[in-house]
């Protein structure tokens, strides 16, 4: 009891603490200049919420072209500021939006929090740190576009030397994405969402969005929610917390004591107190995904996630109140969903366990995971493994090979995969309407024939594309226009083959497959919709099996 009273004590002492030398806000015409005695200085215009500078040990880190602000730019937003004892609170307002600056005593960050009511007139919701490229020049490689000769791909793909490159190819999926940001001689300016911070963004953990671009400009991003391959309805209330931490180059950590907002009055915050959490087991995955299994929930306010532990077991985040669907994947693969009930300051029990079908199969090329890895021009790197500030991403190698003749890496779309004999490395992961269908050829013993089922697996869609087969020249009916996202994808160098998974179910009659000669299927992507090579319609193929 002694140590709650202490502890609550020092926390509402830091609240209450002396006015400190140094640390505070200096208003010099339009401007608020804050100093965080902890080596970073930063002026926010009072009349619209940009950021007009950063100085970091005597280092100028904003672009002095451009500023830094919410969406792109706010326009008029008056501001004001409060200092609370060891934070100071600046708040910009429009009518459908605040934008919370919070400096914390001795350290070198801009903490942020974003509360909405309507989502912007771009069309989405991001932080934008315009930095100074001179100052800081190291962002993402395949992200810088200064200096690119053409334009490619809807003017969001570039080349610069004979290479593609694209703000999209940035991108990291939400569950592994907490820190990202760029550093220069002396300087590092790191993009944190820690904890809960995602609450409020859309897509879930497997969702991914741009992190940086180098236009001339250094550009550090976190993106709230955007029209990019979205997949579900935008969140309001607040986005965050999340921050700009400066550092002198080191990766900073995401593990933030997030207490102190708390008490800084902020509109649409709830405390830890106020929060409630679940715990159980997720099962019924094969053995070798015992480790890759990830539970989430979701509802139209607020959106969580966390990985299971390789016996299962699994610890919420802290989530607000109120009643979630909650998603076992294998993989990205949802395999069963259910429903649960979170109570503020409780701690509930839900075990979840898949119910994917495994049949037995004849044949089977790729893994059920939601993914295309393993497949032709997916081999190269995987993005989401890499450590912060790398560049290589499965579908951004497989954008830059396709859309420029000097990457060597990538092989020929148009393949025969003969079951049994290549790896699944032959078998393509995407298939073009205007390029051509994928096909595949395999034996079959007598007792093998018969009425069977052909199972395709889709992660992504684009323009209505959905996989119609040809066996043995009988053609399999035609999928009805597939529930995709509307946007650009693989194409884009968005780095993703994430959208809505999708399992296409083929019964194929009796007297269509042989056992006295090879069978033969192509896979095409049906759409009523056209486009040029690799802007026609398309599929991502997760797997395919026969059984």
């Amino acid at each position: 009891m002694l140590r709650h009273i202490l502890s609550a004590s020092l926390f509402f002492a830091s609240f209450i603490a002396p006015a400190v030398a140094g640390f505070g806000v200096t208003e010099s015409g339009n401007s608020f200049v804050v100093d965080t005695d902890g080596g970073l200085v930063f002026t926010v215009n009072k009349q619209n919420g940009d950021i007009t500078s950063m100085i970091f040990n005597g280092i100028q880190a904003q672009d002095q072209s451009k500023r830094s602000h919410i969406s792109s730019g706010l326009g008029t937003a008056p501001c004001s500021w409060t200092k609370i004892g060891n934070y100071i609170k600046i708040t910009c307002t429009t009518s459908t939006l605040t934008q919370y600056y919070v400096a914390q005593y001795k350290n070198p960050a801009i903490h942020m929090a974003t509360y909405i009511t309507a989502e912007p007139s771009i069309g989405e919701l991001r932080f934008i740190a315009r930095l100074n490229a001179n100052s800081i020049p190291n962002g993402y490689a395949a992200s810088k576009i200064a200096g690119s000769s053409s334009t490619v791909e809807g003017s969001d793909v570039f080349v610069v030397n004979g290479q593609t490159r694209s703000k999209f190819y940035s991108s990291r999926r939400f569950i592994d994405d907490q820190v990202h940001g760029a550093t220069g001689p002396g300087i590092g300016a790191y993009m944190i969402i820690p904890g809960t911070g995602y609450e409020s963004a859309s897509g879930g953990p497997f969702f991914r969005d741009i992190n940086n671009q180098n236009g001339g400009q250094q550009e550090v991003y976190y993106y709230m929610n955007s029209g990019h391959t979205q997949t579900e309805a935008y969140r309001m209330g607040l986005h965050g917390p999340y921050l700009l931490q400066f550092t002198t180059g080191s990766v900073p950590s995401a593990d933030i004591n997030l207490a102190f907002w708390d008490g800084l009055g902020i509109k649409g915050y709830v405390p830890r107190s106020g929060r409630g959490f679940v715990k159980g087991k997720a099962s019924g995955v094969p053995s070798n995904y015992a480790g890759s299994v990830v539970v989430g929930w979701s509802n139209s306010a607020a959106q969580y996630w966390t990985r299971a532990e390789a016996s299962g077991n699994y610890y919420s985040p802290a989530m607000k109140p109120g009643t979630y669907t909650m998603t076992m994947y294998k993989g990205e693969l949802a395999v069963t969903t259910s429903s649960v009930t979170i109570s503020a300051g409780q701690t509930g029990t839900a075990n979840i366990q898949s119910a994917e079908a495994n049949p037995a199969v004849i044949w089977q090329i790729g893994d059920f995971d939601g993914t295309p890895r393993g497949f032709l021009n997916a081999e190269s790197h995987d993005r989401d493994r890499a450590p912060v500030g790398q560049t290589v991403c499965i579908a951004c190698d497989f954008v830059r090979a396709f859309w420029t003749d000097t990457i060597t890496s990538m092989h020929e779309w148009l393949r025969t995969y003969t079951v049994g004999q290549q790896d699944i490395g032959y078998f393509p992961m995407a298939i073009f309407k205007a390029i051509g269908p994928a096909t595949v050829r395999w034996s079959l013993n007598s007792s093998q024939t018969g009425a069977r089922t052909l199972e395709i697996g889709v992660t992504l869609a684009f323009a209505g594309g959905r996989p119609q087969v040809t066996i043995n020249g009988w053609t399999g009916p035609a999928p009805p226009a597939p529930n995709q996202p509307s946007s650009r994808g693989v194409t884009r160098g968005k780095c993703t083959w994430r959208g809505n998974n999708t399992l296409y179910t083929v019964k194929i009659p009796a007297g269509v497959l042989k056992s006295n000669e090879v069978n033969v299927m192509t896979i095409s992507a049906l759409s009523g919709s056209s486009g040029d090579t690799y802007l026609s319609p398309n599929i991502v193929i997760d797997a395919v099996r026969l059984y």
